[in-house]
């Protein structure tokens, strides 16, 4: 499977539906079956200019690790409070990743949900019930879910703490369509770079970008 990330993130995103990613830490381990995830490309890489990417324009020291070398993690934080994880594609030295954006926790179920009810606004952590299929359901629930911060960006997926296993995915059962929260054209039908699997309750519900793209 770590060949497979020597392709464009377009063609490793929607084979990355249905792998298995687990996440060793002092708590125990914590596996997520991948169910949605998005493409990104960078400056350089063939094709439409993607502004909705954090590679768009030129390498910096925030998004050095999507320059880097494939099947590593790109984690960034954002909006002050949620980190996200991207899966490194493409020969090191171009630019294109894949977002985790959403899976189902089938190991660690335990550990996932302490540390999703720890985020959560305080006297609401014990009254609200967290419904399995939305310990991971969207970006930042799924780094939350994994303990992941900015010490894992730049590791590679397939050594500890990290490991990734392929897993099986359908092509019939694998839907496509814009990427969520990404203003502008980036975030519209001809950027069809959202790959989900059909019938999946832990998939995010679609929602238009606003305003800038994303930093």
């Amino acid at each position: 499977m770590r060949e497979l990330f020597e392709a464009h993130a377009l063609e490793v995103a929607p084979r990355l539906l249905g792998a298995h990613l687990t996440v060793l830490s002092p708590d125990g381990a914590v596996t997520l079956r991948i169910t949605e995830v998005e493409a990104y490309h960078g400056v350089g890489t063939p094709g439409p200019y993607d502004a909705g990417s954090h590679a768009r324009a030129r390498r910096t020291d925030r998004n050095a690790a999507m320059f880097g070398p494939p099947g590593r993690s790109y984690v960034y934080f954002t909006y002050g409070m949620h980190h996200a994880l991207n899966a490194v594609c493409s020969p090191e030295g171009i630019a294109s990743g894949v977002l985790i954006r959403a899976g189902e926790i089938v190991a660690g179920n335990e550990i996932a949900l302490a540390r999703r009810l720890a985020k959560r606004p305080r006297g609401g952590s014990l009254v609200t019930p967290l419904p399995h299929q939305q310990l991971a359901r969207g970006p930042g629930n799924v780094a939350a879910a994994l303990g992941l911060t900015l010490e894992f960006g730049g590791l590679s997926l397939f050594a500890e703490p990290f490991a990734l296993t392929p897993g099986e995915a359908p092509a019939r059962s694998i839907l496509t369509g814009p990427r969520v929260g990404v203003a502008g054209a980036a975030g519209g039908p001809q950027f069809p770079w959202r790959f989900w699997l059909e019938d999946e309750p832990s998939v995010s519900a679609f929602r238009p970008g606003r305003g800038a793209p994303r930093p």
